[in-house]
């Protein structure tokens, strides 16, 4: 998947399912980042714009790596 500019990034983040990037935060990520995570499951909308716009890379990244988790899991 190529690398997209913020605003579509951010459109696909908000469009895409929480689940697997909250996942690898969970797994891969540092204390701070497993942190992250949990609170992106908990996020409603508005929370998830706020976060996704605070650490837009890092989330990029960890979305990123939340796909190649689903793949792994036979679930994409």
């Amino acid at each position: 998947m190529p690398d997209h500019p913020t605003e579509d990034r951010l459109s696909t983040l908000l469009n895409a399912e929480v689940y697997w990037t909250a996942r690898a935060m969970q797994e891969q990520g540092s204390r701070f980042y497993r942190a992250l995570g949990t609170a992106l499951e908990a996020a409603d909308l508005a929370n998830r714009r706020r976060l996704y716009g605070t650490w837009p890379d890092e989330f990029w990244d960890f979305y990123r790596r939340g796909l190649r988790l689903r793949d792994e899991w036979g679930e994409g």
